[in-house]
Parts: structure tokens; C-alpha cells; sequence
């Protein structure tokens, strides 16, 4: 009987048919891949070589991917691949009406700017609406939206390069119902911002953002702030502050801060940390062990900051709070009323105990530089200081810092030199430290070339990446990294952005990690930073071999409490 046994032969040609099936099985085919990068995925761990592959709007796999092919192609050999960086604390909220390309962040890596501190931009009621409307410098827009929502999707379908979130500005919401004056809120009142809280965070506010050291909110108690944030807290949002002093009382309001995250059973975070006056530089340890004795007792804090020595903000931080009640218009009234002028003149000169002078703050009024007029006419004293204006005209600095401001129809944006290099290096290493521009983003062109700014505008992040991880060695490139995208993301409770993984957004930074610079000074600060390569945000390429490409494929980014749907 003949054997039905399988022959050797048998076995090689089945063999062959397997390696021949296995061989004919189609290479996966992307629309992009980016091949031979240092990959340093933003979750803290070494650095990796290999490719990240993206499909749509997609991080679609990442390793070696040899054998894959892609509509496009890019080399990124020497470069480090990371995730795109979150800007903790963008002021580009009319900036980007301007310019949607968003160019001075942009070519930092940031893809992703959250607005929202102490003001936000809605809800605006009519009567903010109007006053909005005449506080407007430069940029000139028609405010076409009422709810805090609406402006994040007016920015949308007007398009822009980077990713935008914002929190609910507690400011706003007092001037929605207490308005401008120094006093606390009915439980009426209280009610109707708690309503708002309500709305916003279900519209996706990531959660509320104050001010603290400038009129109204400076009237806020901490009740009220604590009333707020647990609404806040029932929809996993954060609350996140300027604490009322970053000097003399900055001890007494990060105290102010862990009450209210314990209180309202809520995350918070410091905005732009620093220990503002050389008779405060001192209290750094003591800050740290504030924050460490409440996170090992349970609490989430966190901080953030920008690198460099100097704030920026308006000449109201020289100025108390209570010749400011009222808004603009009554603040300017006072200022021209001369017994006024003397007890203001007298409170700006003695040391300030129960508000924060930033003025008291420096080392004189040589180191406060006027940057930001909204009138043409004195617009030729932008990079002076308050020293040498006062010395033009024969006034007193403080007398000076009153007439600029009635003159100018503004608060007059000013940087101010406070901190001490030692004390940011010693922030920039702190574990839960995340980073903030605390400015706008620009260009320097057309509507933004009226007015100076800080260099944080330009050169915020790659300050970081230049001067301290790669020069100075603060940190390692993979801590920084983390700090920019991961750390935040997870603070901010922000789904799939944050971190190169399989199913996350496509939001890429990509840079040459021996040439990334700042270059932005307080002399020259209109200057881009370099050696930012490619940035992708939402799988489409907004940065292309170091010039943007046009594209604006931001999206809303919204909290953990939004009940809408398809979030992105």
C-alpha cells in the first residue's frame, strides 16, 4: 500500500508558499514618517533613536520602522523628537486675533497655549464688552462672542497655528457681578458665579485662574475663591494662581494657595514662582518646604515660571489697590485730583505691608523699562526707563508713573527687574515646576512692531533648552522635555497630548539640540529663537526646516469636565 505521508518536498513547497505569502504582505504606509531622530517622549525616561510615524492627526506607531513607507518623508538625524510644548501661561489672546500663525511660539515648539490668568475672555457681559472695547491698544477687533467657549472656537475657525485652552479668570467672573468695587461678594452674587463656573467647566475651561495682586481681584476674599474652585473641583479642574504678594507676604499667600486647594478639595498651581525683591531671595528654602510639607501631605501643587529675572506687567503693580477701585476711568479721575495724588505718591514711597508694590519691589526706578504705550504720542519713551522719563520731564518717578498713566489711556506695560539668577536655576530644577511665557505670541512685523515686550515673548522655551540644559546643565534634556509637555499635560488633565504615544495627537517639536538659542533681549527683544526644526500640530506641519509653513491647524483643548462631545 502506497504511504499518504507528506515528503520532504511536500514540506519545501509549503514552506515556499508561507515565505512567499509573508513576502507579498503590504508595508504599512503612513502620511508621514520621520526617521532617525533622538526620541525623547516626554514622560521623563532616556532618549531613544528611532522613527514616529503619523496617520491624520495621529501618532500612528514609533520605533524602527524601515520597512514602512510615507507621503512624506523626514530626515531628523542629530535631532532630538519630542512632543510639542505647553505654554502654561500665553497672554497671545489678541495676538493671535492678529496673527493666528502664532510665530514667536511657534518656532519655540509650543503647540499648545493656555490662556487665563485672573482675566479670561468671557463671559462678557454688554458692559464688559464696551469697556473691552475702549482698553483696546494696538490690535483693534470686534469682540464677537460672549462665553469663554466661544472666543476659544472664534480662534478656531479664524485659524491658528497652535493648539488653545484657557481657564476661567476669577476676575472675570467678579467683574461679571461685583464689577470694580472693593467689597465682598453678596451670597446672590456668589450664586451667580458659581453658575458661571458651572458653564465654563462644562464648556472645557480646564478650571480657575486669579490674579491676585491687581484691583478687583485684590477685593476677592479667600471665602469667595474657595466657593468657586470647589464647583471647579467637581469637574476635575484645576485652580491656578498669581497668590496675592511675591515678596514681603509670599509666605503668607502660598499659605492663602494650600487653604483653598485643601478647602475646595481642589489641584493648584503657583503661576511664574519667583521671590520677587533682594530682601526676599532669601525665602526660596522656605517656599520649597511649604510646597513639599502640603504635597507629601496629599495635596496636588505644582508651579510654574518662566527663565528670567525680570516680570513684565502694568504700572498698576506700583500703585495701592484702592485708587484703582472702579476700573481705568475712576483710577485715572483720582490720579488727577491733587490731594489724591499726595496720599498715592506718599503710599508709593513708604513700604507697602497690605499690597504689593512691585516698584518697592526693585532696585530703583532705573530698573523698572517702560515697553507698552497705547497712545501714539508717547510711544517714543517705549525701551526708557522710569528713571530717565522722570529725569526728561523733572518729576518724581512716582509722579511720572501717575502722569503716564492718565496720559496714556492705560496702565503703561512695564518690566520690572526683580529676581535673582541663582533662585531660577533653582526653580528650573524643582520636580513639579512646568513653564509659562507669561507673554504674547508675536512677530516682529506690522501691528506688533508698535510696541516693545518682554523677551520671554520670544525666548521663553528656548532659554530653557539653550542656556540651562544645554549650557548651564541645570537639568537633563529628558527632564526638560518632560516639564514642557508631559508634566503639564497631566496637571492640566489634558487627554492624549503631552507625550509621543500611539494614539495621541500628532503635536511634534522637533530641534537641534546644539543650536537651539534664544536670542531676544531687553535691549532688542523682537527676535526669533533658533534651531527649532519641524513642529507639527495635529499631524499638520507648521514649521518646516525653521520657517512656518502657513498652516493653522489649532484646535480647542478642553478639561475634564467638558460634556460635549469628540474632545479634542
Amino acid at each position: 500500500m502506497k504511504s499518504t505521508r507528506p515528503s520532504a518536498l511536500h514540506f519545501f513547497l509549503l514552506l515556499s508558499v508561507l515565505l512567499l505569502l509573508a513576502n507579498c504582505k503590504p508595508k504599512p504606509h503612513y502620511d508621514i514618517v520621520i526617521r532617525n531622530g533622538l526620541i525623547v517622549d516626554g514622560t521623563g525616561v532616556a532618549g531613544y533613536q528611532g522613527d514616529v510615524a503619523i496617520s491624520g492627526d495621529t501618532i500612528a506607531a514609533l520605533g524602527e520602522l524601515g520597512n514602512a513607507s510615507a507621503d512624506q518623508e523626514i530626515d531628523a538625524t542629530g535631532l532630538v523628537v519630542a512632543p510639542g510644548f505647553i505654554n502654561m501661561l500665553s497672554w497671545a489672546i489678541e495676538d493671535l486675533i492678529a496673527d493666528g500663525n502664532s510665530q514667536s511660539d511657534i518656532r519655540q515648539g509650543v503647540t499648545l497655549e493656555v490662556f487665563g490668568e485672573g482675566m479670561s475672555m468671557g463671559p462678557l457681559n454688554p458692559e464688559i464688552k464696551e469697556r473691552f472695547a475702549k482698553q483696546q491698544g494696538d490690535i483693534k477687533y470686534d469682540i464677537e462672542w460672549t462665553t469663554l467657549n466661544e472666543y476659544l472656537e472664534f480662534l478656531e475657525r479664524k485659524g491658528v497655528s497652535t493648539n488653545v485652552a484657557s481657564f476661567l479668570g476669577a476676575t472675570t467672573l467678579r467683574i461679571n457681578t461685583v464689577g470694580y468695587e472693593d467689597r465682598e461678594a453678596t451670597p446672590e452674587e456668589l450664586e451667580e458665579m458659581i453658575s458661571m463656573v458651572r458653564q465654563a467647566m462644562e464648556e472645557g475651561a480646564l478650571g480657575i485662574g486669579s490674579s491676585l495682586i491687581y484691583a478687583p481681584a485684590f477685593y476677592s476674599t479667600t471665602e469667595e475663591l474657595i466657593e468657586v474652585c470647589k464647583v471647579a473641583s467637581e469637574y476635575d479642574g484645576m485652580y491656578i494662581s498669581h497668590i496675592r504678594s511675591e515678596g514681603v507676604r509670599l509666605l503668607e499667600s502660598l499659605d492663602e494657595l494650600i487653604r483653598i486647594a485643601h478647602e475646595a478639595g481642589i489641584r493648584a498651581e503657583v503661576y511664574h514662582l519667583k521671590q520677587s525683591g533682594q530682601v526676599n531671595w532669601n525665602k526660596f528654602d522656605q517656599v520649597v518646604s511649604k510646597i513639599d510639607s502640603a504635597r507629601n501631605a496629599g495635596l496636588h501643587i505644582t508651579t510654574d515660571m518662566y527663565n528670567y529675572t525680570a516680570g513684565a506687567t502694568g504700572l498698576d503693580a506700583a500703585m495701592p489697590p484702592w485708587v484703582q477701585e472702579g476700573g481705568y476711568e475712576k483710577w485715572a479721575e483720582r490720579l488727577q485730583d491733587p490731594t489724591i495724588r499726595k496720599r498715592v505718591l506718599k503710599e508709593m514711597q513708604e513700604p507697602a505691608e497690605d499690597w504689593e508694590s512691585l516698584m518697592q519691589m526693585t532696585e530703583g526706578p532705573d530698573q523698572m523699562l517702560l515697553i507698552g504705550f497705547k497712545n501714539d504720542s508717547l510711544k517714543y519713551l517705549t525701551g526708557k526707563s522710569l528713571a530717565e522719563v522722570a529725569e526728561m520731564r523733572g518729576t518724581s518717578p512716582e509722579e511720572t508713573a501717575m502722569d503716564l498713566v492718565v496720559q496714556d489711556g492705560s496702565r503703561v506695560g512695564t518690566v520690572y527687574f526683580l529676581m535673582s539668577e541663582e533662585n531660577v536655576k533653582k526653580q528650573i530644577a524643582l520636580p513639579y515646576m512646568s513653564f509659562g511665557s507669561d507673554a504674547g505670541s508675536m512677530a516682529p512685523e506690522g501691528v506688533f512692531l508698535k510696541s516693545s515686550t518682554h523677551p520671554r515673548a520670544y525666548g521663553n522655551f528656548a532659554r530653557l533648552l539653550g542656556k540651562y540644559v544645554r549650557d548651564e546643565k541645570v537639568i537633563p534634556m529628558e527632564e526638560a522635555i518632560f516639564k514642557l509637555s508631559g508634566l503639564p499635560a497631566s496637571n492640566l488633565k489634558i487627554e492624549k497630548r503631552g507625550a509621543l504615544k500611539l494614539g495621541y495627537y500628532a503635536d511634534l517639536a522637533i530641534f537641534d539640540p546644539e543650536k537651539i538659542q534664544d536670542h531676544a533681549t531687553f535691549e532688542k527683544p523682537q527676535q526669533y529663537a533658533t534651531g527649532m526644526i519641524h513642529v507639527f500640530v495635529n499631524g499638520e506641519q507648521v514649521l518646516k526646516d525653521g520657517e512656518h509653513t502657513g498652516a493653522n491647524p489649532g484646535r480647542v483643548v478642553r478639561g475634564p469636565g467638558w460634556k460635549g462631545a469628540n474632545p479634542f
